[in-house]
């Protein structure tokens, strides 16, 4: 609490460091490529000197202490900035690793993972009080918690979601999980397994935590064994033990106005709110000199000269396999055969930008339908069979295409692009489940209204666009235009739109060009069409001076900034020099804006800044969440920074960036996802298959008047748009003093 901040000196943190930052208390875990030999020679040389505890001093292993209740607390929460109500139901349960906890993790998974799992039929198909249903096991070291969150729709009584609840579990509790239904489940958690271990940090982590938390770094050989021995009555017996009839907390959090909502009989939650107030904090004189060690431990060497850099490692880039299908799609792929696992992402050039403003959700609806079953599957049919595989399926949309991604053991690959080609040849065009995705799409409209991040979003793309222009419309556009779309309109979209031509298959995994070809046999046959014809898009235009822009949220303790303008694409020559030059601007914690505003002065966070191009068009955005407070005073510094990133800009700046950023590629073809990134901006970009060495080179050739003259041409704090979503009230006045006029209100 912000109390317990309040409360806490130097000295307790100091003393916490001594009690706790000690060698019986540290696991050091190496992975990746290295000499072990020299490798244990340099742990003792860099951590041998740090004195053992005493024995006085010996820390003993805390016992999990799990939480008990002796009887279930209904309470309730008005949030002045809700739009819908939500209901969350809390059970503890026992800690990570304890045996049963591996059965309560796929418990709550499977009472809202899947179409027919208990809680979805009931609240979202049968009663239809939400769109969404989640339940989930939150696992810890010392104590756990099991989870079910309802988000429901828009002015419903949380008595109604409660009553749906307790009718969903019932239905458990009388037909159980059966086998096929528990292994699907297993079999995703084994994919998840292999994922979270692909690349070096996720098996040091793992190494570590296992060794911290069971003793034993082995641990990582056997978890994956307890998963798949989770038998049915595993399942049945957790229920019994943890959630059925047991104490809980139940959590009403209701709209402003709406208190009606809430449980009946709900006790006002006692929670404290920080109150934010202008001038009513101190400025803080940070200096980094001031940190200093006056006790440093005795060292047997001198540890403020940095030890220097290895040789320079040149790394192989990905072999990347291309190739055509017979109905013209082109695919581009890498393999790796480190797990048994194949990643994959096919594009359609289907995307938001084919829609018009009238009805700018027809993409994203026609690609959330392709995931709601085939001719001749129902959804819940299809998610049996993709999950039976181990494998996931996605279908979603953006500006450039509507994709279908997904993952799978290799051994699953052929079985699962054949579950691919019907989704994307015979979409079962369900009217009930259309239904429901409209329900679900009007109730994210509700929702984002109380996110300033996506006002933020929707405005500025506003803001860059006129009303007639498609890049104008964020997220899921006006309510009024959804309720407007039919299922025909999405037909006629896909007959129209949906075809192989210009679309893309990006491959990365255990499989190679002639497997890809093999398990899309089917696809090439069915899946045939012309060329849709060419868009042409009208770019936006660039500010010629700054302006301000505030939307008002009354109240608002957080104000979120969003300053940018339009810049270069993907494709234009500097894109991977500004990209570069952007690192120590926002790309990093160390970067310069988050040292300006969250080390130093404590505004935000965290702020990041970003040239984020397309094909043929780009941004350069900068944005945060500060403290109301300080809305003028972050606006002010990321301005005096923007300013000076160029002239002040260093030859030891230069030094830090081209070796962190050229020695930092090793990680960016890392594990499975990263290979399917960079195939992905291969195919998107038309990019060579040795970009990244081109950007590499790019790199080292910059000068420090290179970096001066691009940070001149592409850093413009004077011709940018500064949208901020805050309490107008207290901030809206002061933005005047930024050196762009009286903001433009935008509500």
């Amino acid at each position: 609490s912000l109390a317990d901040l309040d409360a806490a000196s130097l000295p307790d943190v100091k003393n916490f460091f001594t009690d706790w930052y000690t060698p019986d208390n540290v696991t050091i875990t190496l992975a990746g490529d290295f000499d072990p030999a020299q490798a244990k020679t340099m742990i003792d040389k860099y951590f041998g000197d740090i004195p053992a505890p005493t024995s006085a001093d010996a820390k003993d292993t805390v016992a999990p202490m799990p939480a008990a209740l002796e009887a279930s607390k209904s309470l309730m929460y008005v949030d002045s900035f809700a739009t819908v109500p939500q209901l969350t139901y809390t059970w503890p349960t026992p800690p990570q690793y304890h045996a049963d906890s591996y059965a309560l993790d796929l418990l709550m998974n499977y009472l809202s993972d899947e179409k027919s799992a208990p809680l979805n039929e009931v609240l979202i198909d049968e009663s239809k009080l939400t769109s969404t249903v989640n339940s989930f096991s939150r696992a810890s070291e010392l104590a756990s918690e099991a989870y079910i969150l309802v988000r429901a729709n828009a002015d419903q009584a949380l008595g109604d979601v409660k009553s749906a609840i307790d009718k969903g579990l019932t239905r458990f509790e009388v037909t159980g999980i059966s086998e096929a239904d528990l292994e699907r489940l297993k079999a995703g958690q084994e994919v998840s397994f292999y994922q979270n271990i692909q690349s070096a940090l996720g098996k040091a982590i793992a190494l570590g935590e296992y060794n911290t938390f069971t003793g034993d770094p082995g641990f990582i050989n056997k978890e994956i064994e307890l998963i798949r021995s989770v038998t049915p009555n595993d399942i049945m017996r957790v229920y019994t033990d943890y959630i059925k009839d047991r104490p809980y907390i139940e959590l009403s959090v209701v709209p402003k106005g709406q208190e009606a909502l809430a449980i009946s009989g709900a006790v006002t939650a006692d929670i404290v709110e920080e109150r934010v107030v202008q001038g009513a904090e101190d400025e803080t004189n940070f200096d980094p000199a001031a940190r200093v060690i006056s006790d440093p431990t005795p060292s047997s060497f001198d540890r403020k000269t940095e030890p220097a850099f290895g040789k320079p490692v040149t790394l192989k880039a990905p072999k990347i396999w291309r190739g055509e299908l017979v109905n013209g799609m082109s695919v581009f792929g890498t393999s790796t055969s480190e797990t048994p696992l194949v990643q994959f992402n096919l594009k359609i050039d289907a995307g938001d930008l084919r829609a018009t403003t009238d009805k700018p959700m027809i993409p994203t609806l026609t690609a959330m339908m392709l995931e709601k079953g085939t001719t001749s599957k129902t959804t819940a049919q299809l998610e049996t069979a993709i999950k039976a595989l181990g494998s996931s399926i996605s279908v979603f949309s953006n500006a450039s295409g509507t994709y279908i991604t997904g993952t799978t053991l290799s051994r699953n690959f052929d079985s699962t692009l054949a579950l691919v080609t019907d989704m994307l040849t015979q979409p079962r065009w369900d009217t009930e489940e259309f239904d429901l995705l409209k329900r679900a799409a009007s109730a994210q409209i509700d929702q984002s209204q109380a996110n300033p991040n996506a006002i933020s979003s929707r405005e500025f793309a506003a803001i860059f666009y006129p009303q007639d222009n498609i890049y104008s419309v964020s997220g899921y556009g006006e309510k009024s235009k959804l309720e407007a779309i039919t299922l025909d309109d999405l037909k006629a979209f896909y007959a129209q739109s949906f075809t192989p031509a210009g679309g893309q298959i990006r491959i990365a995994g255990d499989v190679d060009l002639e497997d890809v070809k093999h398990a899309t046999t089917d696809l090439s046959r069915a899946f045939t069409g012309d060329p849709n014809p060419a868009l042409d898009i009208p770019k936006a235009r660039a500010p010629e001076s700054s302006k301000v822009y505030f939307y008002d949220v009354p109240g608002a303790k957080q104000s979120v900034l969003r300053f940018g303008y339009p810049s270069i694409a993907a494709t234009h020559p500097n894109y991977f020099k500004v990209d570069a030059i952007n690192y120590l601007l926002g790309g990093v914690y160390t970067s310069q804006l988050n040292t300006g505003l969250r080390v130093n002065r404590g505004y935000t966070y965290g702020i990041r800044s970003r040239f984020d191009g397309s094909q043929d068009r780009g941004t350069f955005t900068v944005s945060s969440s500060v403290r109301s407070n300080v809305t003028l005073e972050s606006a002010q510094l990321i301005k005096d920074i923007l300013e000076g990133y160029g002239p002040n800009f260093t030859q030891e700046d230069l030094d830090t960036l081209k070796s962190a950023l050229i020695k930092g590629q090793a990680l960016k073809s890392e594990t499975l996802n990263a290979k399917l990134g960079l195939v992905a901006e291969i195919a998107a970009f038309d990019y060579p298959n040795d970009y990244r060495a081109i950007a590499a080179a790019q790199i080292e050739a910059l000068t420090l008047t290179d970096v001066q003259d691009l940070a001149q041409t592409y850093l413009r704090p004077n011709q940018m748009h500064y949208v901020i979503v805050g309490d107008a009230d207290t901030q809206a006045g002061r933005m005047s003093a930024l050196g762009f006029g009286e903001p433009i209100m935008l509500k």
